[in-house]
């Protein structure tokens, strides 16, 4: 693992298609005033890509882009990829190669999502608060593998004569890939102080082991990489019944493990109880390398308008930090992550200036200044 410099972090940012040329901008202003108050500047390289590049270039990103960001960054910052009609020759959507190139050139295994629902936010299960879905109890972290799964690139269809007759997805689950992925759950969760409810160390295999091979094997992979770590509790769900306990009893979950597709869905359901897409951020990460990115997607419907909710873009540059911290013993980028959660934490109890998705009227640039404000 490359080292940076102690007073200077190189980010590759990836602005994107839709909404993420808004929110970035927004995310990199909060994290350079964060930074910079723990004497640690940035220097940045914009790098286009998505599907609206695509449509002008006739390339998913520039030549040289994938080696900017293997080389040349400590981290890289991704907006959204995908724009309406965007679509490659072969069915797939343009820009996805930019994200599913970083993933796989750079073994991002690891997709970690923390779910964590601030005061002032109400969930969206309803819309408003009752005692159960108060704040402290949603906190948890929910990781998927990230490289293998239902999404590995081993799947076609079958067309003759125009017309598609089959089409065949398979899912690849390794050893490898399993352990992983499962350890870094662990090592997660010693970092962390427990379950809402209890304070109890606990990770969660998510499967689907009672009628899938590939689920019976990550859940014997999970036992026996649980024995390393004797001071963290273990326990098995199957998905669907994870899906019921996560909206019934989230304040038991500390961190959760599963596979590429199942943790997909189930980290998706997690965002709403923290408020939806808006504020729900996530980080890919390796042994060398990580991308951060909101989950939100390019929105095209929002983009243009300033409206979309820069939060979760905001929360994903603070993951970033902590990230390159840890990884790269910087000890003032973990105090600068915690100034910016500590900000949107501050704006979004107060409620002065909220985005449309959290029930205001405040602008994409509003938001980001108001972080901004509260940073100071």
């Amino acid at each position: 693992m490359k080292k940076a410099a102690q007073n200077s972090i190189k980010i590759a940012v990836l602005p994107g298609d839709g909404v993420g040329p808004e929110v970035v901008p927004e995310a990199m202003a909060v994290t350079r005033i964060a930074a910079r108050a723990e004497g640690i500047a940035i220097k940045t390289k914009e790098v286009p890509c998505g599907g609206r590049y695509w449509q002008e270039t006739g390339q998913e990103w520039p030549d040289g882009a994938f080696e900017t960001c293997r080389d040349w960054a400590d981290a890289i910052l991704l907006g959204a990829v995908g724009w309406p009609g965007a679509v490659l020759p072969n069915g797939d959507l343009a820009g996805g190669g930019v994200l599913f190139g970083l993933r796989f050139g750079l073994d991002l295994f690891a997709n970690v999502r923390p779910a964590k629902l601030y005061p002032g936010i109400p969930h969206h299960v309803n819309g408003v608060y009752q005692e159960i879905w108060a704040p402290e109890n949603v906190d948890m972290v929910l990781i998927r593998e990230n490289t293998e799964g239902c999404y590995a690139p081993v799947h076609g269809q079958l067309t003759r004569g125009g017309e598609t007759e089959v089409a065949v997805d398979s899912r690849i689950i390794t050893r490898k890939g399993s352990e992983r992925v499962i350890r870094f759950a662990f090592q997660i969760a010693k970092r962390r102080k427990g379950a809402p409810e209890d304070g109890v160390r606990r990770v969660t295999c998510i499967d689907k082991a009672n009628v899938m091979a590939g689920c019976r094997l990550f859940r014997s992979v999970f036992g026996e990489v649980a024995e390393e770590f004797p001071g963290i509790e273990k326990e098995y769900y199957y998905v669907d019944a994870f899906m019921q306990a996560l909206v019934r009893r989230p304040e038991h979950f500390d961190v959760a493990v599963s596979t590429n597709m199942l943790g997909d869905i189930a980290t998706d359901l997690a965002a709403v109880l923290q408020g939806g897409m808006g504020v729900a951020p996530s980080g890919e990460m390796g042994a060398n390398h990580a991308l951060f990115e909101g989950v939100h997607g390019s929105a095209p419907d929002l983009a243009g308008q300033g409206v979309a909710n820069p939060l979760a873009a905001i929360l994903s540059a603070a993951m970033m930090l902590e990230w390159l911290g840890r990884t790269r013993r910087i000890p003032g980028l973990g105090r600068a992550a915690r100034r910016i959660e500590t900000a949107v934490r501050r704006v979004v109890k107060e409620g002065k200036v909220l985005p449309g998705d959290l029930g205001g009227q405040a602008s994409t640039r509003q938001v980001g200044l108001a972080v901004q404000k509260a940073m100071k």
